[in-house]
């Protein structure tokens, strides 16, 4: 992505890749600013959450519901500090349940998500964003 004006573009493509694919699970993986936050309030706004996105770095988890999606779980696990913290908010709940669940910060919590998400990475290189993933 060149710019911010994309942004809504390329979440739609996402979001209709993760349709075809069944995926609800995805963690986004990438450094401080990279877009992590920008591209899951997005792909909530896509999905017609009927509340806002924002980063849940306090909360660790907001939930929004979308009509034709249901529950959407958006994480930021950047001030997890160990693993026993996401078993203290029922992440194995969360994992194992419809919901959607998307992730910022997964590194933090890698063995407690092993294979049961999409990994998805975000990356910028001379001013342009990359999303890498493999469904």
């Amino acid at each position: 992505m060149h710019s911010l004006k994309e942004v809504p573009e390329k979440t739609k493509e996402f979001l209709q890749l993760l349709e075809e694919s069944g995926e609800k699970k995805i963690a986004f993986s990438g450094k401080m600013g990279a877009g992590k936050t920008t591209f899951i309030n997005e792909l909530i706004k896509a999905m017609g959450a009927e509340s806002e996105g924002s980063s849940p770095t306090f909360s660790i988890v907001d939930e929004h519901f979308a009509p034709n999606y249901g529950i959407i779980n958006h994480f930021d696990f950047y001030r997890i500090e160990n693993e026993e913290e996401v078993y203290d908010i029922g992440i194995e709940e969360y994992l194992s349940d419809e919901s959607f669940c998307f992730m910022e910060w997964p590194e933090k919590v890698e063995n407690v998500l092993s294979n049961q998400c999409l990994w998805v990475n975000l990356s910028e290189s001379d001013g342009i964003r990359i999303l890498e993933f493999d469904l």
